[in-house]
């Protein structure tokens, strides 16, 4: 079985470093420190080094959370690889030298736009989360509570808590092995989603009072500028759910946020309801993701960006309306 291909490779390394894509989520993080706890749990004696960017610190219940390292070493060689939940090289930002320097790999990914850049590469698409797919390469009768709720993590964020197109029967069979392993779901869900900070509730709020329907109230966009972020003292980490929000706007089949992260370059979060491929829009523009969700990273005036992103997804509907 393909399956036992991790385990295997895993087996063979004495070394082993982990890693995700940049500004990691539920699923990077949850996927990454599941492998961790799997293989550290299994083999002691084994090297495993976890590498992120910092990650957001509401994750931090997941064991092991302090063991990720964000400043990569450059000279430090593995006998394994491990890419997680990363649709291509470049998302693994300043970590790829992990990969490049390898002995061997393994990605595995549900990112419909992964093309395959690991020595073995493992992609299902039709996967609502890394995690769920990962839950395939490993033991069941072996997986702890703390791989459990670090797979259930990863698949609650990816699937909006089990809201989006992406679940499926087998999600919430995986989802319910995990339950059954006897982690406190209520908790995980609670402090890990729906939980926010004031200033992140403030954020959001204006970030949907200020928001623009466009092309007859089929889409709707927002954007928080760097001087906002500056001015509430917020990170990125604590822009998550907005583009969401503006999803569920009555009406509304593509919802765009946009947030600065230099002079007139915008980090671009799309999330579509029924019909739109946004990571076909993504793609376009040079990023990815998933057919309901999906991001791209885009130069210019605002103006610009909605326009060149508006005229994409302008295709898609009038190709559905036809």
């Amino acid at each position: 079985m393909q399956e036992r291909k991790l385990m295997e490779l895993a087996e063979a390394a004495g070394t082993i470093a982990i890693v995700g894509h940049v500004r990691p989520d539920g699923d990077c993080v949850g996927s990454c420190l599941a492998v961790c706890n799997y293989i550290t749990e299994q083999y002691p004696e084994k090297t495993v080094d976890v590498y992120l960017e910092t990650p957001p610190v509401k994750f931090s219940y997941l064991k092991q959370f302090e063991r990720i390292c964000s400043d990569p070493e450059t000279g430090k060689l593995y006998d394994l690889c491990i890419c997680l939940d990363s649709g291509d090289r470049e998302r693994l930002g300043k970590n790829v030298v992990y990969l490049d320097a390898a002995k061997t790999s393994i990605c595995i990914d549900h990112h419909i736009t992964n093309q395959g850049y690991a020595a073995a590469n493992f992609v299902k698409a039709d996967a609502s989360a890394t995690c769920e797919l990962l839950y395939d390469f490993l033991d069941e009768e072996k997986i702890s509570r703390d791989v459990a709720e670090c797979i259930y993590t990863g698949i609650l964020h990816d699937t909006n808590v089990f809201k989006n197109s992406n679940t499926t029967e087998r999600t919430m069979q995986v989802a319910g092995a995990m339950m059954a392993k006897g982690i406190n779901f209520s908790r995980i869900i609670d402090e890990s989603f729906y939980k926010k900070t004031y200033v992140q509730n403030q954020i959001m709020g204006r970030a949907v009072l200020e928001s623009v329907l466009f092309l007859d109230g089929k889409c709707i966009f927002s954007v928080v500028r760097k001087q906002d972020m500056d001015f509430y003292g917020v990170e990125a980490s604590d822009l998550d759910g907005i583009v969401d929000q503006l999803r569920i706007t009555d009406g509304v089949e593509v919802a765009i946020f946009l947030h600065e992260t230099e002079n007139h370059v915008y980090k671009v979060s799309m999330r579509s309801n029924n019909f739109v491929n946004v990571s076909k829009v993504a793609s376009y523009f040079g990023g990815g993701g998933h057919v309901r969700a999906a991001g791209c990273t885009m130069s210019g005036s605002v103006h610009d960006v909605i326009n060149n992103l508006s005229a994409q997804i302008d295709k898609q509907i009038k190709e559905h309306e036809a």
